[in-house]
């Protein structure tokens, strides 16, 4: 099961160290994903995910938190079971470059 950590901040500045603390928190979950780890802040530091991989899909490129073009970021721990369904529903016009579930959802 993967491990997942977050800060933001109630006001409207940035999160003093906001990197540091991130790293500190996939440190303390290590044990709940072996298989690698991710950080993502948005622009301002306000906002902050800290995410420990178990690989299961994708093994290769599946890495968390995943981000899109537009600007949204997501992660989560879980499985799309339906996702190469949900994948061939969204068509040729998505430019997909995993095989993950995770950017399907973010996808759509």
């Amino acid at each position: 099961m993967c491990g997942i950590g977050g800060a933001h901040t109630l006001g409207n500045g940035e999160i003093p160290q906001l990197i540091k603390k991130l790293e500190v928190l996939n440190k303390l979950q290590t044990h709940r994903g072996p298989d690698g780890s991710g950080i993502w802040t948005n622009k301002d530091n306000s906002v902050g995910f800290a995410h420990r991989r178990l690989s299961i899909i994708d093994v290769e490129n599946g890495s968390q938190p995943m981000s899109h073009p537009s600007g949204n970021c997501v992660t989560y721990n879980g499985e799309i079971y339906n996702y190469i369904e949900l994948r061939e529903e969204l068509g040729a016009g998505w430019n997909f470059s995993t095989g993950s579930d995770t950017e399907v959802l973010l996808e759509s």
